[in-house]
């Protein structure tokens, strides 16, 4: 496990409590809070006053696993046992507990299960719309190259209408993606944590920094010609 999950907490699967302690961004005091539940007892009430959002957590995960909405099982394999709801056994997959979380709690993206920049995404966007329009992106961008080859035996004359063509349709996705991450909705919400440009071309340098393109530079550059695509359209 890389350090990055060593300090977040992040798991393939969880306890119950384990769940609820990330949950509750209460992983420095795991070990305290493991202690005064006993480990394999019930936790206590004295834990949940002096932990009254470990408390709560503990009881949407109850709850969630007793109505079937949450995976469950044991050492990380599931079964959905309902011997195992009341056995300190039971464990919670990782990619279950996200999937949850994240139809059910929108507005809650703890660390151990998000990264960095699925927490700074509103719930209206989500990553997977993200990926799908970056797909776009690629697509179009692999479409361009097949195409500039194609050209090279045809009329000069084709080449730049291919080429114009193209790069504004890609263009036109990427000003519209921009749009939404620095854009709010009609109730005045915004629609992610970034509040301007620079905000999110950081977070792309952090994120894929030494992919082709993805430079302050360039990318100040096609934004701002993404921008300009877009708004030539009424």
């Amino acid at each position: 496990m890389n350090r990055h999950h060593e300090h977040n907490g992040t798991k393939v699967y969880y306890s119950l409590i384990e769940a609820a302690i990330r949950w509750s961004n209460l992983l420095d005091e795991e070990a305290s809070i493991l202690t005064a539940a006993a480990l394999i007892s019930p936790v206590k009430a004295e834990t949940l006053r002096i932990w009254p959002a470990l408390g709560l957590n503990l009881e949407r995960l109850d709850d969630a696993l007793r109505n079937g909405e949450l995976p469950f099982g044991k050492a990380g394999i599931t079964s959905n046992d309902p011997a195992l709801l009341d056995a300190p056994l039971l464990t919670i997959r990782h990619v279950d507990l996200k999937r949850w979380m994240t139809q059910n709690y929108p507005d809650q993206r703890p660390c151990f299960l998000f990264d960095e920049l699925e927490q700074q995404l509103h719930s209206a966007i989500d990553i997977g719309t993200i990926q799908a329009l970056l797909l776009q992106v690629k697509t179009l961008r692999a479409q361009l190259d097949n195409g500039s080859r194609s050209q090279q035996f045809k009329p000069a004359e084709c080449k730049p209408q291919l080429l114009s063509r193209a790069e504004s349709t890609y263009l036109n996705i990427i000003g519209g993606l921009l749009t939404l991450l620095l854009g709010q909705s009609p109730g005045g919400v915004r629609y992610s944590s970034f509040k301007n440009l620079e905000s999110v071309i950081s977070a792309l340098i952090a994120h894929h920094s030494g992919r082709p393109g993805i430079t302050e530079r360039t990318l100040w550059a096609k934004f701002a010609e993404a921008k300009r695509q877009l708004s030539a359209y009424p």
